[in-house]
């Protein structure tokens, strides 16, 4: 249980951030159905054509950045509430968990996506108690909910905003969930895989098994394949949370072999503060079935003592999957390249 525990932490830790609270006046949505209509831009916590979070670029990156509108990243968020006044999901018209998912998850979470055009659906997610009884009908059906918003945005985005180009499918903890599913029905050996350029699913363990076709990535080149990684202290053994071994990769090295990752290689954490890159933050090396690093060094560290890092899965490793977005996106563009000069 440990590990969900770590989920409450993020939940915790995301909902306590006090800046999303001036911006509840911009979340009164048109729509009361209890349903998203993903044909208004309300119900997308991002679209390349609104401004939003996700568009946010920390001050040292900006300089370096160059966006790509020829690629999209489908980014599934995580949960971002613990409170559901009793319900097992959440109300899509709520403007605090609105503003809570687009000030928390969406600017530190999937600006590091940013480079492409960024999608991001709002969904009833489930609520987190769903997790600590899986198989209860009540938890099952929360979950179908918030899947069934997740299938239809990405239906959506296919249909309207698509138009043939590569993706990228981006989770975090419940937004994995939800990732492993879609790509199970929707890509994993249908013809879709074809545009899929790689699936950063973060934050969950991919069993072993999980995908017919799909592969785990070996190298930080590969395409049309998967990556993810759970994130704890060093020496520490969490419970397991799911029976069978499950796919790790470290986003230092892009491998998935148990070779340590030393502070030099991580290219910089964004955390508390957006704007300022903490280098150096993380080393990594794999263990078992996550992923374990030393206490970070970040202004502040000293009074952190969690052994669950499940919040900073993203976070700590920030410019290094910027880095490794651009690398993939080139290595897909010379493969399709080569597969049309044949």
């Amino acid at each position: 249980m440990d590990f969900l525990t770590g989920i409450i932490i993020a939940v915790f830790l995301f909902s306590c951030t006090p800046s999303y609270t001036r911006f509840l006046a911009d979340y009164r949505f048109p729509n009361k159905d209890s349903v998203p209509d993903y044909g208004l831009p309300e119900y997308w916590a991002a679209l390349p054509f609104k401004k939003n979070p996700s568009d946010s670029i920390p001050k040292p990156l900006q300089a370096q950045t160059v966006k790509d509108t020829g690629v999209d990243v489908f980014f599934i968020h995580p949960t971002t509430s613990g409170s559901f006044n009793g319900s097992w999901n959440a109300d899509i018209n709520d403007s605090v968990i609105n503003a809570k998912t687009d000030y928390t998850t969406i600017l530190y979470q999937a600006s590091a996506f940013n480079e492409c055009r960024v999608f991001a659906p709002r969904y009833r997610q489930a609520n987190i108690r769903a997790y600590f009884s899986p198989n209860s009908d009540s938890a099952k059906e929360s979950f179908d909910i918030a899947y069934s918003d997740v299938r239809r945005a990405f239906q959506y985005y296919l249909d309207n905003y698509n138009q043939g180009r590569p993706i990228i499918i981006a989770s975090h903890s419940q937004g994995t969930t939800h990732a492993e599913r879609l790509i199970k029905e929707l890509f994993d050996g249908k013809p879709l895989s074809s545009r899929l350029v790689v699936a950063y699913l973060v934050g969950m363990p991919i069993v072993k098994g999980s995908f017919r076709k799909l592969a785990p990535c070996q190298d930080s080149t590969q395409t049309g394949c998967f990556v993810g990684w759970r994130t704890f202290r060093w020496d520490y053994e969490p419970p397991l949370y799911e029976s069978g071994e499950s796919y790790v990769c470290n986003p230092l090295t892009w491998t998935t072999d148990t070779v340590y990752a030393p502070h030099s290689l991580n290219l910089g954490a964004v955390l508390t503060k957006f704007n300022r890159i903490v280098p150096e933050a993380a080393d990594a090396e794999i263990h078992h079935d996550f992923l374990w690093i030393h206490k970070p060094h970040y202004p502040g560290s000293l009074f952190y003592f969690s052994r669950n890092y499940h919040i900073g899965d993203i976070n700590l490793f920030y410019v290094n999957i910027r880095q490794n977005l651009r690398t993939r996106i080139r290595s897909f563009s010379q493969s399709k390249k080569s597969e049309d000069g044949r």
